[in-house]
């Protein structure tokens, strides 16, 4: 596949890894992506890794920041959204009815990034492009391939994407009589909305695999574990959910 050259606003264009131990990370994904790193020091003396496939950028594994090591906070994985103004996302959620957890902040001439809690659960990042505009990859092995907010109040979810971005909405009755929604940009399903106990809220995101049941044995071979087993989805093809050492939960999605 081509790399992707620009994201839509209201799509989600990146995800990254925030991590305790970035060393330990890269060498567990490295495994089970086969992701090669270019290590980056950070402000504060510690270093980042930039994640590529074949040379192209495809995600971020980071460091906590202080906070979130003194909290003793596991690995976390981070989706971002398309904003064409990041300032203009934070006014609008708190009439959305979210609040701003960060910024919104330049990240030098990259972008800027904005974090808010979105109405019954799922810490959602926005980021604005500036000569970073999200992954050079999507949708194929190595790469961001989907998200989906796992919500107890998928209402109030729809109704925040929808004021904030204008989505258009396409549902699909489950057995269960709940229905999984999903938030639609000029024709294309971009981000899922999922029905959820309180207490399960918070972004589910799949990364694509050439063949999961591969994936999924580098994953344990690296000392992650197995959250959820290979299973073949009607719709949605092979699935299945890792952790990895430090904690951090990924999605694999064959593709």
């Amino acid at each position: 596949m081509p790399q992707v050259g620009s994201y839509k606003q209201g799509t989600p264009c990146w995800a990254d890894l925030q991590t305790r131990d970035v060393e330990a990370a890269n060498a567990f994904y490295g495994q089970v992506f086969g992701w090669t790193f270019e290590d980056l020091p950070t402000p504060d003396g510690r270093s980042y890794a930039k994640a590529f496939v074949d040379g192209d950028l495809v995600s971020v594994i980071a460091p906590y920041n202080t906070q979130q090591e003194t909290a003793g906070a596991q690995a976390q994985w981070n989706i971002y959204f398309a904003a064409a103004d990041a300032r203009a996302v934070a006014e609008d959620t708190v009439h959305a009815g979210a609040r701003v957890l960060f910024g919104p902040e330049a990240v030098e001439d990259t972008g800027v990034m904005l974090f808010v809690e979105v109405p019954a659960g799922g810490t959602t990042g926005f980021w604005q492009p500036g000569t970073h505009y999200g992954a050079a990859r999507f949708n194929e092995p190595g790469a961001l391939a989907w998200a989906e907010l796992l919500t107890s109040e998928p209402a109030a979810a729809v109704g925040f994407f929808q004021q904030l971005f204008g989505h258009e909405v396409t549902e699909y009755p489950q057995d269960d009589g709940g229905s999984y929604s999903t938030l639609v940009v000029d024709g294309e399903e971009v981000a899922g909305i999922v029905p959820a106990a309180e207490g399960e809220e918070g972004w589910q995101i799949y990364f694509g695999v050439a063949d999961v049941a591969e994936a999924v044995a580098a994953a344990v071979s690296a000392g992650g574990e197995v959250l959820v087993e290979p299973d073949e989805d009607v719709d949605a093809g092979t699935l299945a959910t890792i952790m990895d050492p430090q904690g951090g939960v990924l999605s694999l999605i064959q593709i």
